[in-house]
């Protein structure tokens, strides 16, 4: 029997697969990249009596390599929370997707598993920008103030880390990133014992103070979009900067571009629960659009088409009221 763990490379991805590990200790062929680096199935060759785990890929984007796999007999375990459309029904498929607003995948694999390894569910909530279902989630746990601001920003150096173009973009590849996780059980530990993450920390602070520099690209009733520069620290914190826009414009909605490897543009979307426009379904009506509710992407915008979608996502997110 062979193990493949496919995962994406973000906090969610990272925390999800941990929690999963530490339960169930196996050696497994790891197949993870950068954020949006979606369709990772394709790449897995398992069949009869081996056991595929995936955690935090929309399955979507994945549902024609699911089914190939599930026809050469291989099991599935898939959990995620974005939005999912005919989930398979087959005996060798275990769906464990909920697509609500308030919740990750390592927040499902949380209840999966029990409760057993929290403290990393909480730094992926903080991860994934769910501050307020991370706090709620860490209530039982007895944690001091300081101990849960170590969660939080565990969470959003590990997700910063996903972001890029191609892993030259990134501090470490996710896959080597997991690695160091998987060391230890206490979080806590991790964060004492390992310089990788407070260089993490270091390198996104940084990003951000030069993202912060950027005056939008276009600014309308209820919504900003920026234009980063063509930079590797640009890619890196786009993620990061738009989490850090809706944190603290939560009212508004908030587009970030940055210049991709195509000649065209990869966009983050974060769009306020308050109104009838969710970001993935903003996302959706482009080819490579996806994700969540409030937090969405596209993975390519043609050059030519910019302005296009500058005021397309103006006129989405005039916040008409439900």
């Amino acid at each position: 029997m062979r193990y493949f763990d496919v995962f994406n490379g973000d906090a969610d991805g990272l925390c999800a697969l941990h929690q999963i590990r530490l339960a169930e200790p196996v050696e497994s062929e790891l197949v993870t990249g950068v954020k949006r680096d979606i369709e990772l199935l394709k790449r897995v060759e398992a069949g009869s009596g081996d056991l595929v785990t995936v955690l935090d890929i929309s399955l979507d984007r994945n549902r024609s390599a699911l089914l190939r796999l599930l026809e050469e007999g291989a099991r599935v375990r898939y959990f995620d929370h974005h939005a999912a459309h005919d989930i398979p029904d087959h005996p060798a498929l275990e769906a464990v997707i909920d697509q609500s607003r308030d919740v990750c995948t390592s927040m499902l694999v949380d209840r999966y598993l029990g409760a057993r390894y929290r403290p990393w569910a909480v730094a992926a909530a903080f991860g994934d920008n769910l501050f307020d279902c991370a706090v709620r989630l860490a209530a039982p746990l007895g944690l001091t103030a300081s101990q849960l601001d170590v969660l939080r920003e565990l969470g959003e150096n590990l997700n910063y880390n996903a972001y890029g173009e191609s892993e030259s973009d990134l501090l470490l590849p996710p896959a080597d990133l997991y690695r160091v996780i998987h060391g230890y059980a206490d979080p806590f530990h991790l964060v004492r014992s390992e310089p990788v993450i407070a260089q993490l920390g270091h390198e996104r602070k940084a990003d951000l103070r030069q993202a912060l520099a950027v005056e939008p690209q276009r600014t309308s009733i209820g919504a900003d979009a920026y234009l980063l520069p063509d930079a590797p620290w640009s890619r890196r914190v786009r993620g990061a900067f738009a989490n850090h826009l809706a944190g603290t414009k939560p009212e508004r909605a908030h587009a970030v571009l940055t210049h991709n490897a195509r000649g065209g543009y990869t966009v983050s979307v974060r769009s306020p629960g308050s109104v009838n426009v969710s970001a993935v379904d903003f996302c959706r009506q482009f080819a490579t659009g996806g994700g969540r509710l409030q937090a969405a992407g596209i993975d390519h915008i043609e050059a030519p088409q910019l302005d296009a979608f500058l005021d397309e996502f103006e006129r989405a997110f005039k916040f008409r009221r439900p």
